[in-house]
């Protein structure tokens, strides 16, 4: 599976290679995009990132133009993200190449194969959650 990753990263990372996007950016990019969140905090646990990483990978997005931080006037905590003109231009393209890179890489497989492969790569998934949960839950007995 890691190999899978790494490989379809790499095609997504070249095919992007045109916008200036790196692999590391484009994800919060889509994220902010897609709604998914619109804080600080908010995209670092979307994107599983720590706050320091975050920080640093939205000054490179604030630099390129594409993201835009302001402070919440309820709480001067918080740290409300936006995505430019040129950031939500950047982010309407990313779908479209995600979806170009899958394609590529599901050639020949039929849509009963893939809807078998998405069920087996869930069931692991929601196997691993469960894991986590259990380990989560022991900790705090």
């Amino acid at each position: 599976m890691r190999r899978i990753l790494n490989t379809v990263s790499a095609e997504v990372e070249r095919e992007l290679e045109p916008t200036g996007l790196t692999n590391a950016q484009w994800v919060p990019l889509l994220k902010l995009y897609m709604g998914s969140a619109s804080t600080v905090a908010e995209l670092s646990r979307a994107c599983s990132i720590d706050n320091g990483g975050m920080t640093r990978l939205l000054d490179r997005l604030e630099t390129k133009g594409l993201v835009r931080r302001t402070r919440s006037s309820e709480d001067r905590r918080v740290v409300n993200l936006e995505l430019t003109d040129e950031g939500r231009a950047a982010a309407q393209g990313i779908p479209a190449i995600l979806c170009g890179v899958q394609n590529a890489h599901m050639r020949g497989f039929s849509v009963e194969e893939w809807t078998t492969l998405k069920s087996l790569l869930r069931r692991i998934l929601d196997n691993a959650s469960a894991i986590q949960a259990e380990r989560e839950e022991g900790k705090t007995q």
